[in-house]
């Protein structure tokens, strides 16, 4: 099709932030501001279905590519989806609107600078997921820190500036390595297109430490146990929006570079390095888990347990199984709904009690009913109960990972175990049990906005836990065909 419409995926957020630009944020446009918002994301969001629907399924090559030169025999400008990076842009213009919407209760000044900042890292999250050329993708990836440190640091809590900072230089130094190494592929190979790497493929005696080096930036962004520090100070002190885009989305880039550079790129160093991820995802499944079984910060609670979910994610990529690599992009797409789920749920309790101590509640099925039949749903889906898309992700690691390594299956499975256990607990002392707290009975229930994002997120994470075909019949192949170029690199090499 002639008509580009990747760039209008990326570009179409940035244009409605410039739209917003030139709409005083005065009282009386707050309504206007959210509206052309809203709109923007949503019709994002539909021009990406119409992707999906577009979409070949039986093939893995890049579709809907689209080629132009930037910087003459150095830099182009390319863009291509194939069934690994389609459902990452669904996922991303699927949740943005939720997080527009969200606004109503929890932003109060600088709604327009806020909203732009959201618009703007939308686009920059597409951009990272359809980029065919190493030195776009890096600008992409690092663009999306701006957007985000302003989030945190202006519309944060009161630690906002402290962990906006860390927040930034943790992720920035972690990519300053990938930067080198990419100038060093085009140094070594004189191209920076990935579809051309894929095909010449790169020295073995360089790949160990380009690995390493794209290693550094990954392991910071998923994030992976020790620097997974930053990833809990930034979540409570982000306001909600921007920890849902925080942990649906932006955690999600890194694993996504995982499979598509690490695998695609460097099977060799892969191969080598697969016993250390092994531990570091073992050692963030089960040291996280137990440190969220400590908290009496739910938003610190909800953050911990993304770290030992993306444990999972990186243990399943590196089983290079069918099931493995297959579950860790459903496990994905699955905590990028559950756990903005989560956090907007914490959310509502939070515009209400101006407290996230779990201490603060307890009895709240015996006031807001609905609010609790929904995040039962979440903390289900969480803790991987069957009938939700939370259990299929991780049972196709687990098989995997037990094809692969069947002791490290054993000691991740203990996870699971840790993983109902912290988020059961959260929910009982929240939602059950005496009402101690006698301000609590003033609370109301949902209201309309607050029940349409709950319920938008809820069908989802049970659509796709009862017929997860969709989402298996648009990676399958092009995963298949990623196991079989790594056996053939890995056989010649």
């Amino acid at each position: 099709m002639n008509f580009p419409i990747l760039s209008s995926l990326i570009l179409l957020p940035s244009i409605g932030a410039l739209f917003l630009l030139f709409i005083r944020s005065e009282k009386g446009n707050q309504k206007t501001i959210k509206y052309v918002s809203l709109f923007t994301s949503l019709v994002n969001f539909f021009l990406s279905i119409y992707l999906w629907i577009l979409f070949d399924h039986e093939t893995s090559a890049f579709q809907f590519v689209e080629e132009r030169v930037w910087i003459e025999d150095l830099i182009n400008y390319k863009v291509g989806v194939d069934g690994i990076s389609i459902l990452f842009i669904l996922l991303t213009t699927f949740i943005t609107p939720l997080c527009i919407i969200s606004v109503n209760n929890s932003i109060k000044n600088r709604l327009a600078e806020f909203l732009i900042a959201v618009l703007i890292m939308e686009s920059f999250m597409i951009g990272v997921f359809c980029s065919l050329d190493l030195v776009v993708f890096y600008l992409f990836f690092e663009a999306g820190l701006i957007p985000m440190f302003l989030i945190i640091g202006i519309w944060g809590g009161s630690r906002r500036v402290y962990s906006a900072f860390k927040f930034f230089l943790y992720t920035l130094l972690g990519s300053v390595l990938m930067l080198v190494a990419i100038i060093s592929i085009y140094w070594i190979n004189g191209t920076t297109d990935i579809v051309k790497l894929y095909e010449i493929g790169i020295d073995v005696k360089y790949q160990n430490l380009l690995w390493l080096a794209f290693f550094s930036s990954f392991a910071v962004k998923t994030p992976m146990w020790p620097v997974h520090t930053w990833l809990p100070d930034a979540h409570v002190e982000a306001p909600t929006a921007g920890s849902v885009l925080l942990a649906a989305i932006l955690l999600k880039m890194a694993g996504y570079g995982f499979i598509r550079f690490s695998l695609g790129l460097f099977p060799v160093a892969s191969e080598i390095f697969t016993p250390l991820i092994y531990t570091l995802s073992v050692i963030a499944i089960i040291f996280t888990s137990l440190i969220a079984l400590m908290q009496e910060d739910m938003k610190k609670l909800i953050a911990y347990s993304s770290v030992a979910h993306m444990g999972f994610v990186t243990l399943g990529i590196f089983t290079i199984q069918q099931q493995g690599i297959e579950g860790s992009i459903i496990q994905m797409i699955s905590h990028g709904l559950v756990s903005a789920a989560l956090f907007l749920s914490v959310g509502v309790v939070y515009d209400r009690m101006h407290s996230r101590l779990i201490s603060t509640y307890g009895g709240l099925v015996n006031i807001i009913p609905k609010y609790s039949v929904l995040f039962m749903i979440f903390v289900l889906a969480s803790l991987g109960l069957p009938g939700t898309s939370g259990f299929i992700g991780e049972f196709l690691i687990l098989m995997g990972t037990f094809k692969d390594n069947f002791l490290v299956a054993v000691v991740a499975s203990v996870g699971v175990i840790l993983g109902a256990a912290y988020i059961l607990w959260l929910y009982k002392r929240v939602i059950f049990g005496k009402i101690i707290n006698s301000e609590l009975r003033q609370m109301v229930d949902l209201n309309k906005s607050e029940l349409l994002i709950l319920s938008c997120l809820a069908f989802p994470i049970l659509f796709f836990g009862f017929y997860p075909d969709p989402l298996i019949n648009t990676i399958e192949v092009s995963i298949s065909d990623l196991i079989t170029m790594y056996n053939i690199n890995l056989t010649n090499n």
